[in-house]
C-alpha cells in the first residue's frame, strides 16, 4: 500500500516537530509532502530538505526571499505565502491528511479549506474550534471531511466515545494538570513571574499554551472545543484538576461507571494517532506501567484563583462571538505578560473587561469573525497600556 500523504502546517513549532518525528518512525505508512511555518524559516527549510516536500509556505510574505536563499528547498518545491498561502496548502489535492499545528487565528482558515475537500484534519489549532465551531460543524456535514482531535484530552474523550450510544452518556470529564501553581492563593499570583509560569510540571509546550495552563484558560477553551467536537450541552461537559496528567478524559455514563483513558503525558500518541487510523502502530515511547505507578488524584478546579476557566467557560455557554472575543484578549494579554508589561493576575482581569465590554451578537461568517478577533485585541491592548506592569 502505498504511504498517504501528509502535510504539516506549522512545522517548527512543538506539536509540529513532534509530528515529523512521528512520520519519521513510519516511512512506508506516511510520507510529507507539504509544510509551513510562522517565522522560523531557517528550520523550516532544513525539514523541507529533509523530506523532500513538494510545497512550503511562510505565514509572513516579507520572509520569503529569505526562505529561498536559506537553501536545501527541493527544486522542484512549489513556494507559498501569506495566509493565502497556508490556504492554498492546506487544499494541495495530494493530501489525505493535514496536520493543523498552528498556533492562533492563523489557523482557522486552512482547518476550514481542508474539510471543505474532504481531508482527515488532526487538528492542534484551537482556535479553529473556539473562534468558528459553528463553521468547522458546517464543513464537515457538507463536505465529508473528519477531525481527529490532537490535545491529548480531546483524543482520550474521542477514543472513549468509539461506538457508544450517545443516549447512554452521562458526562464528558476533561482533565487539568493544575499548572505550575496549582495550590497558590490568588493573593500570591500577583507576584509569579513569566519564568516561573512558563515551568509547566508536565508538559512541553510553546509559550502561549504553557502560560494558558498556568491561568486555566486553556482547560476553557478545551471545554468549547469539545462542545463542538462532540456536539455536546456546556451543561454535561466539566474540567476537574489531575495533577498527574495520566488520566486524560473520562466519559460518564448513565448508569455512573466512568470509561478513563489513561497514558503517559507524551503528545506523540495523539499525534500519531491522527496519523494511523484505522490501524495503531507501536508505541513512540514506553507505556504507561501499572505496577509502581504513583497515586493518581482529582481535585475541583479552584476558579478564585485562576478565575480565566470560568470566563472562558462563561464565553463558550454565550456562544456567538463571545469565544472569539475571548481567545483574542487572552493572546494579546498572554503576550503583554511574557512582555513583562502585565501581572499574571492582569490576564484575568484585562479578560473580564473585555468581555464585559462585548456586546453579544451571533457569528454567521469568517470576515464577522476576524472582526470581532481584531475589536477584541484593541481592547486588550488597551487594558494594557492602562495596567501597572506588577
Amino acid at each position: 500500500m502505498e504511504p498517504r500523504n501528509l502535510i504539516v502546517l506549522g512545522s517548527t513549532g512543538t506539536i509540529g516537530r513532534l509530528t515529523l518525528e512521528v512520520a519519521r518512525r513510519h516511512p512506508g505508512e506516511i510520507r510529507v509532502v507539504g509544510l509551513s511555518a510562522g517565522r522560523n524559516v531557517d528550520a523550516l527549510a532544513r525539514q523541507a530538505a529533509e523530506h523532500r516536500v513538494r510545497a512550503v509556505a511562510v505565514a509572513d510574505p516579507a520572509l520569503l526571499g529569505k526562505l529561498r536563499a536559506a537553501g536545501g528547498l527541493p527544486a522542484d518545491a512549489q513556494v507559498l505565502a501569506g495566509s493565502a498561502g497556508l490556504a492554498a496548502l492546506a487544499a494541495w489535492p495530494e493530501a489525505g491528511i493535514v496536520v493543523n499545528a498552528i498556533v492562533g487565528a492563523a489557523g482557522l482558515e486552512p482547518t476550514l479549506v481542508a474539510l471543505q475537500r474532504g481531508a482527515r484534519v488532526g487538528l492542534a489549532n484551537k482556535e479553529s474550534l473556539v473562534m468558528a465551531g459553528h463553521l468547522v460543524a458546517e464543513s464537515l456535514a457538507q463536505h465529508g471531511g473528519e477531525i481527529v482531535p490532537i490535545d491529548s484530552e480531546h483524543s482520550a474523550l474521542w477514543q472513549c466515545l468509539q461506538g457508544r450510544d450517545r443516549g447512554q452518556v452521562r458526562r464528558l470529564i476533561l482533565t487539568a494538570s493544575g499548572g505550575p501553581f496549582r495550590g497558590l492563593a490568588a493573593e500570591a499570583l500577583e507576584r509569579v513571574t513569566a519564568q516561573e509560569a512558563l515551568r509547566h510540571p508536565r508538559w512541553r509546550m510553546g509559550r502561549r499554551i504553557t502560560i494558558d495552563s498556568a491561568t486555566l484558560f486553556n482547560k476553557g477553551m478545551e471545554l468549547i472545543e469539545a462542545r463542538w467536537l462532540f456536539d455536546w450541552p456546556f451543561s454535561r461537559l466539566e474540567a476537574v484538576v489531575h495533577p498527574q496528567a495520566i488520566v486524560h478524559g473520562l466519559v460518564e455514563l448513565a448508569d455512573g461507571s466512568l470509561l478513563a483513558h489513561l497514558s503517559r503525558p507524551d503528545m506523540r500518541l495523539p499525534i500519531q494517532l491522527a496519523l494511523s487510523l484505522p490501524a495503531r502502530w507501536e508505541p513512540p515511547g514506553s507505556p504507561w506501567e501499572l505496577i509502581g505507578a504513583e497515586a493518581l488524584t482529582f481535585e475541583k478546579a479552584d476558579e478564585r484563583s485562576f478565575p480565566c476557566l470560568a470566563l472562558a467557560r462563561a464565553a463558550g455557554e454565550r456562544g456567538g462571538l463571545a469565544p472569539a472575543v475571548a481567545n483574542a484578549a487572552d493572546e494579546v494579554l498572554v503576550a503583554a505578560f511574557l512582555e513583562g508589561r502585565l501581572s499574571f493576575t492582569g490576564i484575568a482581569r484585562g479578560l473580564e473587561r473585555v468581555l464585559g465590554a462585548h456586546r453579544p451578537t451571533g457569528a454567521t461568517d469568517l470576515a464577522e469573525i476576524m472582526a470581532a478577533d481584531a475589536w477584541a485585541r484593541a481592547q486588550a491592548e488597551a487594558f494594557v497600556d492602562e495596567a501597572p506592569s506588577r
